[in-house]
């Protein structure tokens, strides 16, 4: 193969690390506004960005995972115990508070019946994730501190 094919395809793959980091930064920043903006979801915003910065960046993917607040979000993702029911019950609570507030402001029935058929679905999603036990969480612990 001629000598320029490779530089091609470096120079495509150096791109394509460029454009998983720029969106990973749009995800984390966007992310970050979805703190303060009941519309935009945080955690999947978040998972997008660790996602992103895997395929991209080996340091930025470790600080993010690292990260005081962002780091238990993709860590509960990734693991396979499941999430905390209180963690499964608030987030229920106040993506239907969050729907109801866009729903009264809004005030549009397809807009009424959009969210409460994505709410209905985010629900079931939900409801049927596994359960993780405070049990689990300490003989964790004790296994790392050990």
């Amino acid at each position: 193969m001629p000598v320029f094919f490779y530089h091609y395809v470096g120079m495509l793959m150096q791109g394509k690390r460029i454009l998983y980091l720029m969106l990973g930064w749009f995800s984390l920043i966007t992310g970050i506004i979805g703190i303060f903006l009941p519309l935009l979801p945080t955690t999947p915003l978040v998972l997008l960005a660790a996602w992103c910065f895997s395929k991209s960046s080996e340091r930025f993917h470790i600080w993010l995972i690292e990260h005081k607040f962002f780091g238990p979000i993709i860590n509960d993702w990734q693991s396979s115990d499941g999430i905390p029911k209180k963690a499964r019950n608030r987030a229920i609570i106040f993506m239907w508070a969050g729907m109801a507030i866009s729903i009264f402001i809004v005030s549009r029935i397809w807009a009424t019946i959009g969210l409460v058929f994505i709410g209905m679905c985010v629900t079931t999603y939900l409801l049927r994730l596994p359960l993780r036990t405070e049990s689990t969480n300490m003989t964790k612990e004790k296994d790392e501190d050990a």
